[in-house]
């Protein structure tokens, strides 16, 4: 089994770990069988790749290396917030998400900032059908990314002309897979919108690529209904946003000493 770049492997019977590992990874994953008899978690990828693991709340705080892990995290969702404005502030398109962002926020007249933390907190109740494991990456993103994001239109000009409206686009798609890295190689756990994905690959068992391109298509489309911004650029973060995470997230995520079987599967 290989695992590619912004992978999810899923194991029996449901459990799931992050692999953001392009190397050859092996899974013994834990089964819902008595604590005697479930198989530690173990990995033959490279030693000098960093592996992101799922963990709850509670061994993700006791994983250690906080001085480093806590200042990448709120950088990383600092500069999400921005970069997602920057994209915003293009006109040529952003992120699926931003799109349904944007049309709530004409909608409901609210800023873009306001939009992004409304729309978290109600993709977060979707998360308990789906018994994903918050952390504390999960709640600073409600709470910082949508007021980065407000913070960030404040200052920023409007581009004046194609040549400037295409540089946002390409920054803006630069920066938001560097600070998506970034923030996910803290090991905090993932954002309200990444919870969705992976809990609906764990249910469905459907490839990564299925799931992801349906949420997208799906949240896209709703967002344009409700006047969201829409362009080519929408389509360009499509497709590039995971060969950049994949290439980023290797270099950013912070290796952690191995958790323990229980903490890694959330009991």
């Amino acid at each position: 089994m290989r695992a590619t770049a912004y992978e999810l492997i899923f194991t029996e019977p449901a459990q799931s770990i992050w692999l953001w590992n392009p190397s050859p990874v092996g899974v013994k994953a834990c089964a819902m069988a008595p604590p005697a008899s479930r198989a530690q978690l173990s990995f033959s990828a490279r030693h000098d790749r960093p592996v992101i693991i799922r963990m709850n709340a509670f061994a993700q705080v006791r994983a250690g290396r906080a001085g480093r892990r806590v200042p990448q995290l709120l950088i990383g969702l600092v500069g999400y917030g921005a970069a997602v404005m920057v994209l915003v502030q293009s006109g040529l398109g952003t992120a699926s998400w931003s799109v349904l962002t944007d049309g709530a926020a004409k909608t409901l007249g609210i800023s873009f900032g306001w939009a992004t933390n409304l729309i978290s907190l109600i993709v977060l109740l979707a998360w308990i059908p789906l018994r994903e494991l918050p952390g504390l990456g999960t709640l600073l993103n409600v709470a910082i990314v949508g007021f980065a994001a407000d913070a960030t239109a404040a200052v920023l000009p409007s581009p004046q002309g194609t040549l400037a409206e295409s540089g946002y686009l390409v920054v803006g798609l630069a920066a938001l897979a560097f600070f998506d890295a970034l923030y996910l190689g803290a090991q905090f756990g993932s954002g309200p919108r990444d919870g969705i994905m992976t809990g609906l690959v764990r249910l469905t068992r459907l490839p990564v690529a299925v799931v992801r391109t349906g949420i997208d298509v799906a949240v896209a489309g709703i967002g344009w209904a409700l006047g969201g911004s829409f362009g080519a650029g929408t389509v360009l973060v499509a497709l590039c946003m995971g060969p950049l995470v994949g290439y980023f997230l290797p270099l950013l995520t912070v290796h952690l000493p191995a958790a323990t079987t229980d903490e890694q599967c959330g009991r």
